[in-house]
């Protein structure tokens, strides 16, 4: 059986952004077990400086194409935050649909567009059009309705136009919305069709104990807002949000790292399943300093932070930034380490190895170019 294994994944494919797997091995033995990001950071914190309160949340929004509106809400309630803004309970409903719809089009392209080619021998969602069809076109259902919502209360599916500091510039007819519950009720049997598809997956033989963070409600999941926790038993007010993700810099990566507890953590749906089986009251939060605001809310991916510091003019003198694949990276490269020494003594070919790795890095999703922000 062949012990020596060379792959170099330059750049994987069928994730948001440039990043490399490299592993060696030699005689059965790991080498060399490495995830790089090798994108240019694009400074977005720097471009804030100077600019007016009304301007972030456009500005931020541009930051991702595929969690514009996560960054734009996040983005919202630092202002508000800052400024001691409450907002009403119709636009708190309606952020949290808009959120929600963007999870839905997010995890339904990760899943059967992204990872579903690797559990079906194909190198693409292109092939799986003639072999199962009927999967692409519910997936291409969901999809599509998540972000005909997103439209409706967003006023578009990508960087929305209506979302604002207090509330909505315009809102959505009661009429649409109705028609929207109908489709939603609609797609409840495709939902259950993918999920048997996916609970028949062979999933590979692979698990490494990690910490996990996500944040924590009093009755319910917040997804905006509301306490950081983690699986090893830390838990602090949306404010410390620094003191959670401890961010450093890496000579093998373009963005910055995080931990905690441990040399790495998570944040995602994963962290969200672990860390709230239980709610738990929330803590007493202290306001924030005058002219600073900072949020958190849950993307696809985990929890995204932003922070910003006001002058008296209302113009921005320092802005923060810290992404959920910029918390997942550490952890990206200890799940690399441990899956190529378990299979390093196993006789795995080149391509096989590369499979598994690929496959480990897209089950995070990650979204590189946001996490060069």
């Amino acid at each position: 059986m062949k012990k020596t294994c060379n792959v170099n994944i330059k750049p994987l494919t069928r994730v948001e952004g440039h990043g490399n797997i490299r592993i060696k091995i030699k005689n059965g033995k790991l080498q060399e077990a490495k995830w790089e990001v090798i994108e240019t950071p694009r400074f977005f914190e720097a471009i804030l400086k100077g600019k007016k309160w009304d301007n972030a949340p456009w500005i931020t929004g541009r930051i991702c194409g595929i969690c514009s509106i996560g960054h734009t809400l996040a983005s919202i309630r630092a202002v508000e935050n800052a400024f001691g803004i409450v907002p009403d309970e119709q636009t708190r409903k309606l952020r949290i649909l808009l959120k929600h719809m963007e999870t839905l089009q997010s995890h339904t392209l990760h899943l059967c567009f992204l990872v579903l080619p690797d559990f079906m021998n194909t190198g693409s969602v292109f092939p799986l059009i003639k072999t199962h069809g009927d999967v692409v076109l519910r997936a291409a259902k969901i999809k599509k309705l998540a972000n005909d919502v997103c439209d409706c209360i967003g006023g578009r599916r990508m960087h929305p136009t209506r979302t604002v500091v207090g509330g909505f510039t315009m809102l959505p007819e009661k009429e649409e919305l109705r028609g929207f519950g109908d489709r939603l009720k609609d797609i409840i049997e495709d939902l259950m069709l993918v999920a048997e598809l996916v609970k028949g997956f062979n999933l590979p033989d692979f698990t490494r104990e990690t910490e996990f963070v996500s944040l924590k409600g009093e009755d319910s999941y917040p997804f905006i807002g509301g306490d950081m926790v983690s699986s090893d038993g830390v838990r602090m007010r949306e404010e410390e949000y620094k003191k959670m993700t401890n961010e450093y810099m890496t000579d093998q990566s373009t963005s910055k790292w995080c931990r905690l507890s441990r040399d790495s953590f998570a944040v995602g749906a994963l962290a969200r399943l672990n860390n709230n089986f239980e709610f738990l009251h929330p803590a007493a939060k202290d306001a924030a300093g005058s002219g600073i605001g900072v949020a958190a809310v849950e993307v696809p991916r985990g929890i995204l932070y932003h922070s910003y510091e006001f002058d008296d003019n209302g113009k921005i003198v320092k802005c923060d930034c810290v992404i959920p694949t910029g918390q997942n990276h550490a952890n990206i490269q200890h799940d690399l380490e441990g899956i190529a020494e378990k299979y390093a003594a196993q006789g795995k070919t080149d391509r096989e190895l590369e499979l598994l790795t690929a496959m480990l890095v897209r089950a995070y999703d990650p979204c590189i170019s946001c996490s060069v922000h």
